[in-house]
């Protein structure tokens, strides 16, 4: 008679372990390909490799390739990871060390980690639309009841080209762009009977959704979408329209990043809405349950809908980290990759020394920054 309690415990806690695990093993993998990247590009150019890691802390696993001569280690926190060459020395003698390699060599060493993060993104995005029912473009379907967008001249069957002067590349503009909208107007260009249209001053109905939202999230005053089953029955959906479509919503995702990193430069948004790993982990396994639970509840659309939602979470997430490590700051790939595009301009190595310093300065600086982020979303997580 105590099986059953037992029982129902043990499932109840796997339903509420199994989304972590999820969120933790994708993680895992972003930093896997983002290692994998560096490591791949660094034996590709005959580089020694000293050390390649999955994880922080102390070692759990490792072995070493005698013929390598390169430590593979698996360390405890399932967060980080890197590939050690001997980046940091001011001298080596071996020809494959990583200081005696060309600087375009480093470049691109250096810079295959993002690479792969992106490319992944690019992937999860195809995936995503190539498996979705209904596909969503910029071109204006219909409008509801309290829309006052039409009032100002936009009409059914005009498609976006542009919102406040940026280019609308995907479904995924719409409503980012207008989120960043001020006092719900902007000025619109719209393509309208194989023509372009530029409507000013488009007055869309604010309606806050969220409490802790800084900005508007949610206009809900315009329906676009297009519905893929029809136009598939009508020959109307190719590869080359989802393909335009993956690369559409991928470069959507790259600048969503950059203009969220401006934003967060300028003050637009505050420090509780910055998410660090565990509030991205967090909503991570929200969207992984919801999946889950309308797969048990036998509702297909429901559960496919989650699904794709939680993919596209993983999409912005792997583009999100790609365009991270690009920045130009120190300790980034992106700030190392500045000091290899300088000797490559300059023809003359910035000082090993000074380059450790503004490397070490940056380092303890992001350490910080994620401690505040992480003390935030632990904050966060407690006020639910």
């Amino acid at each position: 008679m105590h099986f059953i309690p037992l029982a129902i415990d043990i499932g109840a806690l796997w339903g509420k372990a199994w989304p972590l695990i999820v969120a933790v093993l994708f993680f895992g993998f972003l930093i896997l390909s983002h290692e994998l990247g560096h490591f791949s590009a660094a034996r590709a150019f005959r580089v020694q490799v000293n050390e390649f890691s999955i994880g922080m802390g102390p070692r759990l696993l490792k072995h070493r390739n005698k013929k390598s001569g390169t430590l593979y280690s698996l360390k405890a926190v399932p967060f980080g990871g890197s590939v050690l060459m001997d980046e940091d020395e001011e001298a080596s003698e071996s020809p494959r060390a990583f200081i005696n390699q060309r600087a375009w060599k480093r470049l691109c060493i250096l810079g295959a980690g993002a690479l792969v993060n992106l490319v992944c993104g690019v992937v999860i995005m195809g995936v995503i639309v190539g498996v979705a029912p209904e596909v969503g473009t910029a071109r204006v379907h219909n409008f509801v009841e309290s829309s006052t967008s039409c009032g100002y001249g936009l009409k059914e069957g005009d498609r976006i080209i542009k919102i406040g002067g940026k280019r609308v590349f995907s479904f995924m503009d719409l409503g980012f762009l207008l989120s960043r909208v001020k006092d719900g107007k902007t000025d619109l260009v719209v393509q309208r009977d194989g023509k372009r249209v530029k409507l000013p001053g488009v007055a869309f109905p604010q309606r806050e959704i969220d409490e802790r939202a800084t900005t508007v999230r949610d206009f809900g005053v315009v329906y676009y979408s297009r519905d893929a089953g029809d136009e598939n029955a009508a020959g109307g959906t190719t590869f080359a329209m989802r393909l335009g479509d993956t690369l559409g919503e991928s470069v959507s995702a790259v600048r969503m990043v950059w203009l969220s990193l401006l934003d967060m430069v300028t003050g637009k948004f505050r420090l509780r809405d910055i998410s660090g790993p565990i509030g991205v982990v967090s909503v991570l396994t929200d969207s992984a349950q919801e999946a889950q639970q309308g797969a048990a509840a036998g509702d297909k659309a429901k559960a496919l809908d989650a699904l794709l939602s939680l993919l596209s979470l993983f999409a912005l997430i792997s583009i999100n980290i790609g365009v991270m490590n690009l920045l130009p700051l120190p300790a980034l790939d992106g700030g190392r990759l500045v000091f290899c595009a300088i000797e490559i301009i300059f023809r003359k190595p910035v000082p090993k020394k000074f380059e450790g310093y503004v490397h070490a300065a940056g380092f303890a600086l992001l350490m910080v920054f994620m401690v505040v982020v992480s003390f935030s979303d632990i904050w966060a997580l407690i006020k639910k």
